[in-house]
């Protein structure tokens, strides 16, 4: 992903180009105070395949964790449990 740094007055100042270069261009634009990163504008797009590049990471972690554990159990086993669950409910 690209990043540009620009200071925090200019999002005061151009706050419609910075944000507008941020969601057209996929970019992250890196705010500083006094020459130091101080907080980061990225457009919702490019937020939200974040968070769901994320939340999948935190998904498959989860997993291998199941299989180190040895809590798993092959494919037809667990749709046969599912089936008899099923089963046991009242409508």
């Amino acid at each position: 992903m690209i990043e540009l740094i620009r200071p925090s007055s200019e999002l005061r100042n151009k706050y419609n180009e910075v944000v507008r270069e941020c969601r057209e261009k996929n970019t992250a634009t890196i705010l500083t105070v006094n020459g130091k990163g101080d907080s980061v504008i990225l457009g919702l797009e490019k937020y939200q395949e974040i968070m769901d590049e994320l939340e999948l990471l935190r998904e498959l972690a989860m997993a291998e964790e199941d299989v180190r554990e040895g809590r798993v159990a092959p494919f037809a086993q667990s749709v046969d449990r599912i089936r008899r669950k099923i089963g046991e409910l009242e409508f």
